[in-house]
């Protein structure tokens, strides 16, 4: 939210404008400036941290209670109404709970790690429109901001597999490296085309681009990207949902294979700084998808406009880790060959046909200045023309190697003698 871009709303202009006049009434000019700047970050620092951290805190109740209701279940509901006041007893316990530093782990890696993994997944949250002009910071390369800053994570969770000295641990850094590195590809792969159609790199321009204009940016091609690139938005989700680690792609921590993974050495606010990671991740995610293909704060139709488009994001947000959590509480989890398997061999080569069908008619579209009608009817044909593609070169793939198109072939008894 900064003033000066011209976005911003009423009430952060008029906040900006009464902390510049207190500090020049009591600092000179000189000092005045710079301090203003740095309050005024710390408070907007303050604000997205607060909110995040309390729906971070409930998306776990949610959680809890949806997956519940999945498996038959009540879910959440000794700590208060409803179980509301559950989050806040989690919390609690998290930071009371004994703190284990095992004897044969590499002390400051090990201690590191957790200090470390937190900071990436609030950072990002500075590039997310929740609004018009409802942005930390409108930065012309938001979504490569976005992520370069989310991909570092993999660094602390690799410190927190080496350094606790576990086997285990380390099998399950080593399998978060390959998945985190490997599904970013068909992850950035579907969302080239987005990139290509929007113009820009700017969260907010990727916003104006699919409705109602925001200067500086177009509107072109004027409706969800959800609805030009459904096939993009599909691997889009597929990818996010291996790179946060949720299931049916949890690998890193496949607590019947190798105990917790990463984490498995960690207690109290150290696993708990794990935790709040993956849940802010899990949010950030949400928050992606929804500016890339959902139109971010925009209404779907004109007629709805009167409604804030805070209200619009978040709603938007909601259906998206309501979707993450459907899955968990419904699919089973991925062999380790299947999710690389699934990964390399379908979501990389659909993600490059997509980006080159995405390319082409929407070249044509912007050059015959075709309205949104016409340039949403296009792009149905040429997604009805690559899925029916696909679908026949894999099945026709199946037929020729025989077995399962994904994954490896489980070893016959000889090979696994020799």
């Amino acid at each position: 939210m900064n003033p000066q871009d011209g976005l911003s709303p009423p009430a952060a202009t008029a906040l900006r404008a009464a902390l510049d006049q207190a500090l020049a009434r009591v600092l000179p000019e000189q000092l005045a400036g710079p301090t203003a700047d740095v309050l005024w970050w710390a408070l907007l620092g303050t604000l997205i941290l607060a909110v995040i951290q309390v729906s971070m805190l409930y998306a776990t109740w949610l959680e809890r209670k949806a997956v519940g209701r999945i498996q038959n279940r009540l879910g959440a509901n000794r700590v208060g109404k409803f179980g509301l006041l559950q989050p806040i007893a989690d919390m609690v316990k998290m930071l009371t709970k004994e703190d284990i530093t095992p004897s044969g782990a590499h002390r400051w890696v090990y201690n590191l790690a957790p200090i470390l993994v937190v900071p990436p997944a609030i950072l990002v949250f500075a590039v997310i429109p929740v609004g018009a002009g409802l942005v930390a910071t409108d930065l012309s390369v938001g979504f490569l901001f976005f992520i370069a800053v989310s991909s570092t994570v993999v660094i602390p969770i690799v410190m927190a597999g080496w350094g606790s000295r576990n086997k285990y641990a380390l099998i399950g850094a080593m399998r978060a490296v390959a998945q985190i590195v490997s599904y970013e590809i068909p992850q950035v792969l579907s969302v080239i085309g987005v990139l290509l159609m929007a113009g820009t790199l700017s969260t907010q321009g990727i916003i104006s681009s699919q409705g109602v204009a925001v200067p500086p940016y177009g509107s072109f091609p004027g409706v969800w990207f959800v609805l030009v690139q459904p096939v993009a938005f599909v691997i889009f989700m597929l990818a996010t949902v291996a790179e946060i680690e949720r299931s049916p792609f949890d690998m890193p921590e496949a607590e019947s294979e190798i105990i917790a993974g990463y984490h498995t050495e960690y207690s109290g606010i150290k696993f708990g700084m794990f935790y709040l990671s993956l849940y802010f991740l899990t949010i950030a995610a949400a928050c992606l998808g929804t500016i890339l293909f959902l139109g971010g704060w925009q209404a779907p139709l004109a007629a709805l406009s009167f409604i804030p488009g805070w209200v619009w994001f978040s709603g938007k947000t909601l259906l998206l880790v309501l979707f993450f959590m459907w899955l968990r509480g419904t699919l089973p989890r991925l062999r380790v060959d299947q999710m690389m398997g699934f990964c390399w061999k379908i979501l990389v080569p659909l993600a490059l046909a997509n980006l080159m069908v995405a390319g082409l008619v929407g070249k044509l579209a912007k050059q015959a200045d075709a309205s949104p009608l016409f340039t949403l009817a296009g792009f149905t044909l040429a997604n009805l023309v690559l899925v029916a593609v696909a679908v026949w070169l894999l099945v026709a793939w199946r037929s020729r190697v025989g077995g399962p198109a994904v994954g490896l072939r489980p070893p016959t008894v000889a090979e696994g003698a020799a």
